[in-house]
This record gives structure tokens, C-alpha cells and sequence, in this order.
């Protein structure tokens, strides 16, 4: 990987991470339920994007790999949070929750997939356009 490359993944991933908070404070602030809706939605927009990327980058030309880091790996890789669902998942269910807790582990898995077979679709699409 190029320094350049290296250093704007970087960048990327903070910024991804700052989005992350003020979509997870914003959208926690509205909705004041026991549900993480905030790291939801993140995780949910970031599967898209990245199946959305994924997609694109499959059928276009061959080069782009910095783009793919830096937007991959740095921007939606700040932006995305397992260990976070994982974490809330726990506290959920440690705080008498459970049910909410499972909630959260299958709506997040498979919505995520969902979103992801759909921006990869998308990609596809808009690659061959």
C-alpha cells in the first residue's frame, strides 16, 4: 500500500467514525428507546454503501484499489460497528432486555445482508451503465 493510500484511509476511517457518533446521537435522541436505533441505521447505511462499492468497483476497471481502501476500509470501516452491536447486545440482555437483545443480533445481521445484496445489485448497475 502507498503512503498516500495508507494516509487517507486513515483520514478516512476518523471521519467515518465522527459520522458515525452524530448519526448515532441524533437518531438515539429522537427515538429514547432501549432498541440501538442509531448503530442500526449505521450499520445498515454502511452495508449498503459498501455492497454499493463493491458492486461498482467488480465491474470496473482495473486501478481503482486505493479507492477501495480508502473508501472500504477507511470511510465505512469507521463508519460500521460490530463491536458496538455486540456490546450493546450484551448489555441489553444483561440489564433483563433479552428479547430486545435478539432483536438487535437479527435485525442488524440480516438487515445488513439485505442492504448489502442490494448495494451490490445497485453497483452492478451503475457500473454497466
Amino acid at each position: 500500500m502507498e503512503i498516500g493510500t495508507f494516509i487517507a484511509a486513515s483520514v478516512a476511517g476518523g471521519l467515518g467514525a465522527v459520522l458515525r457518533w452524530l448519526i448515532d446521537v441524533a437518531v438515539s435522541r429522537r427515538t429514547r428507546s432501549r432498541f440501538p436505533w442509531g448503530v442500526w441505521l449505521v450499520n445498515v447505511l454502511g452495508s449498503f454503501v459498501l455492497g454499493l462499492v463493491a458492486g461498482w468497483l467488480a465491474a470496473a476497471p482495473a486501478g481503482l484499489e486505493p479507492f477501495a481502501t480508502i473508501v472500504g476500509a477507511g470511510l465505512l470501516g469507521g463508519f460500521t460497528t460490530f463491536s458496538t452491536v455486540a456490546v450493546a447486545t450484551v448489555t441489553l440482555a444483561q440489564s433483563g432486555a433479552r428479547r430486545i437483545a435478539l432483536m438487535n443480533v437479527a435485525a442488524t445481521f440480516v438487515v445488513c445482508v439485505v442492504a448489502s445484496v442490494a448495494g451490490v445489485a445497485l453497483g452492478g448497475v451503475f457500473a454497466g451503465a
